[in-house]
C-alpha cells in the first residue's frame, strides 16, 4: 500500500492527462461500467459560536480500472463577511492554513486497500479538469480569450485546463484584492506563456472574453446574464456564483454529472446548506442558525440539465451555432473523478517508485465484521 503526498502528486500529474483520464472514465458511465455517489456532508457544532465542523465524503468506482475511490474531508467551517459585504466560506483543519483531505483507493478485484493520497494538489487539478471537459465539448473551437474571476489555486488550474483545450492567447483576471490579481497575472503569464491582464472589475474582465470561469468561494452571485456576449462559454466553481439570469441567457446549459441526491428533507437532513448539496446536521436549533440558510430557487445541484455524458453519447445537443451561449455547471461525478485521477496517480507513483510503502497487513484483520 502506498502513501502518496502532494509533492509526489505534483511531480506525477499533468493537466492534460487529468482531463483525458476523466473523459475516459465518464464514458464508462454511459456503458454502466462506472458509477459514483454524490457528496454528502455531516455538520456538528464545535462548542464555539463562530464556526461549525464539517465532514464530507464522496465515492466512485470504475470497473475497467478495477478501482474504487473515496475522498474524505475534515474541516472547521465559517462564513465571514468583509466590510464590502463580500460573503465567503472559509475552512481549515487544526489551524488556519492547514487542511485535511485524503483519497483512499481500493481494488475491486480483491478488496485490498491500495493507496492513501493527499488530496490538495489532485483536488485542484480534478476540478480544473472538469471545467476543461466542458470547454472540450461546448466552447467554440476558435476561442482565444478567457476571463477568470478569482485568483486562488482553483483559478490557476481552471486557466491551465482551458489552455489545454483551446488556443488561448489572452486572459483577463479579476480579484477584489489588487495584489492577488497582479500576482496571478505574473505567475500564470510565466507558466502558460500567454498575455494576462489584471482587471479592476468582474464585469470588465468578462468584456470580450470567449470563455468565462468563476473560480471563487463566494456565497453570492458574481456573474450576470446581461454581461454575456454571443458565443461565450461560461463555467463555475462554487454553487452560488451564477445569477439566475445567466441560465436565462444561455442557449445550452449542461452539467458535468449528477451533483446531489433527491432525499426527503427533515430538520436534520437538508439540501443546499452553504456549499453542501446534502447536509446531515447535528446541534441545537440555536446552533444550527450559524449555518447559511438553505438556498432557495433552482441551484446548480438540482437544476435539470443534460450531462456531459449525454453530449458524449449524442443523446443531448451541445453547441450548434457560433453565437450560442453555453453554460456549463462544473459539478457532479466527484467521487468518480477521484477514482479516475487517483488511479492515474497511483499507477505512475508505482512506476516511478514514489510514495511511502505501508504494510497492507496494517489495514487487514482476521475478525469478520
Amino acid at each position: 500500500m502506498l502513501l502518496i503526498d502532494n509533492t509526489a502528486v505534483k511531480q506525477i500529474l499533468t493537466m492534460q492527462d487529468c482531463i483525458n483520464a476523466q473523459d475516459a472514465t465518464f464514458r464508462r458511465i454511459i456503458t454502466g461500467q462506472a458509477i459514483h455517489r454524490p457528496r454528502i456532508d455531516i455538520y456538528a457544532p464545535t462548542g464555539r459560536d463562530t464556526d461549525y465542523y464539517r465532514w464530507g465524503t464522496m465515492e466512485g468506482v470504475d470497473a475497467q480500472l478495477g478501482i474504487l475511490a473515496i475522498r474524505v474531508k475534515s474541516d472547521i467551517i465559517s462564513w465571514p463577511q468583509d466590510n464590502n459585504k463580500f460573503w465567503t466560506e472559509e475552512k481549515y483543519c487544526k489551524e488556519p492554513g492547514t487542511y485535511c483531505g485524503l483519497i483512499w483507493l481500493f481494488s475491486i478485484r480483491n478488496g485490498v486497500p491500495l493507496a492513501i493520497i493527499q488530496d490538495g494538489y489532485l483536488q485542484h487539478f480534478r476540478v480544473g479538469a472538469g471545467a476543461g471537459l466542458g470547454v472540450r465539448y461546448l466552447a467554440r473551437p476558435d476561442a482565444h480569450t478567457v476571463a477568470i474571476i478569482g485568483s486562488g489555486g482553483m483559478a490557476r488550474t481552471y486557466l491551465e485546463a482551458i489552455c489545454c483545450e483551446r488556443p488561448i492567447r489572452v486572459a483577463h483576471v479579476y480579484s477584489p484584492n489588487p495584489t492577488h490579481r497582479e500576482q496571478f497575472a505574473q505567475d500564470m503569464a510565466t507558466k502558460l506563456r500567454i498575455m494576462i491582464k489584471p482587471m479592476e472589475s468582474a464585469e470588465k474582465a468578462v468584456e470580450g472574453a470567449d470563455i468565462v470561469a468563476t473560480c471563487t468561494d463566494s456565497m453570492r452571485p458574481l456573474l450576470f446574464g446581461d454581461w454575456l456576449e454571443p458565443g461565450m462559454h461560461v463555467t463555475n466553481l462554487g454553487p452560488m456564483e451564477f445569477d439566475e439570469s445567466v441560465y436565462h441567457r444561455a442557449h445550452v446549459t449542461a452539467r458535468l454529472g449528477v451533483g446531489g441526491l433527491d432525499l426527503p428533507e427533515t430538520d436534520r437532513i437538508q439540501q443546499l446548506r452553504g456549499h453542501s448539496p446534502i447536509a446531515y446536521i447535528a446541534g441545537s436549533a440555536e446552533e444550527i442558525k450559524r449555518l447559511p440558510p438553505p438556498m432557495t430557487g433552482p441551484s446548480m445541484f438540482t437544476r435539470e440539465a443534460p450531462s456531459i455524458m449525454d453530449i458524449m453519447a449524442g443523446t443531448a445537443v451541445g453547441r450548434q451555432y457560433r453565437d450560442d451561449i453555453t453554460a456549463y455547471i462544473n459539478v457532479g461525478n466527484q467521487g468518480l473523478q477521484f477514482a479516475a485521477v487517483g488511479n492515474l496517480v497511483f499507477e505512475r507513483a508505482k512506476a516511478e517508485a514514489l510514495g511511502r510503502d505501508l504494510p497492507t497487513e496494517w489495514f487487514l484483520q482476521d475478525i469478520r465484521d
